[in-house]
């Protein structure tokens, strides 16, 4: 930010944070993303959803800045956003890449050699393509093709018992895989995570402007969002109407919304700006 002391960073979740739960609206939020961007703060979504996802929302925004997909499978930074290419990247569609899990094929051919084992119990987006998203999830045609766009991981939906369910993560995960649970999905991709993203990506901050240290929030609403929230700076836990905050072992600079989604964002960003960091 110019005329500041510091490098100003905000990384945050999407759905259920950034945007409402129930209608992916950012109306709430857009005051305080001006605001932002006035500032020269950048706002880098760090989420469990794709690159094609993310880039329909940047448009929509405006947003020039990096952004983090699939829970922290990759980072994409435009290219020439900073000086130099950072090292560990790869050029490709306008982006500097850093790839921090293994394609999305290797889980499509873990789950094909499960069938054998859990055959019945569980559908997955590449199976079930764009028509079978649209009717698991509610998602309109164009969003359910953007959702299957996946490149580092694949959501699964388990149809079994718990008991087998326990069962089938143990084996993915016996396999080399990470299954991250959310409320509706497992998320089987590689050993990667927010927290790692965002610690790289605040490296390459760093290294643009070695004078100046960074300070940074992470906003976040779920379990997925734990390890970005316990790597940043500051914390911000935004209020869900459909569950708990999650639970994190910082016991410091942790601030949390009373309003949920987008205006628990704006109000817990403006706390931050402020310089009220929690305890």
């Amino acid at each position: 930010m110019p005329g500041d002391d510091r490098q100003r960073l905000v990384f945050t979740d999407l759905d259920g944070t950034l945007l409402d739960h129930h209608s992916y609206s950012y109306a709430d939020a857009m005051p305080r993303l001006r605001a932002l961007d006035r500032m020269a703060i950048p706002v880098i979504p760090a989420t469990s959803k794709t690159r094609a996802e993310v880039e329909q929302l940047r448009r929509e925004l405006g947003n020039r800045h990096p952004f983090i997909v699939e829970n922290g499978a990759a980072v994409f930074i435009p290219e020439d956003y900073f000086a130099s290419r950072p090292d560990g990247t790869r050029v490709s569609g306008g982006y500097w890449i850093r790839e921090l899990a293994p394609p999305r094929a290797r889980w499509l051919e873990l789950l094909s050699a499960l069938e054998g084992d859990y055959g019945g119990e569980f559908q997955h987006f590449f199976r079930l393509g764009t028509p079978g998203i649209m009717q698991l999830t509610g998602l309109p045609e164009a969003r359910a093709r953007q959702a299957n766009e996946r490149e580092y991981s694949e959501p699964v939906h388990w149809l079994g018992r718990e008991s087998r369910k326990q069962r089938f993560v143990a084996a993915l995960e016996a396999a080399g895989a990470t299954v991250l649970r959310g409320g509706r999905f497992l998320s089987v991709s590689g050993d990667s995570d927010k927290g790692r993203a965002l610690q790289w990506l605040r490296a390459c901050y760093r290294e643009r402007e070695p004078g100046l240290p960074v300070d940074d929030l992470a906003a976040g609403d779920g379990d997925n969002d734990r390890a970005m929230l316990e790597a940043a700076g500051t914390a911000l836990l935004v209020r869900s109407p459909v569950h708990d905050f999650p639970q994190l072992r910082r016991g410091s600079r942790v601030i949390r919304s009373r309003a949920t989604g987008p205006a628990g964002w704006a109000e817990g960003v403006a706390t931050w700006l402020r310089g009220d960091t929690g305890n």
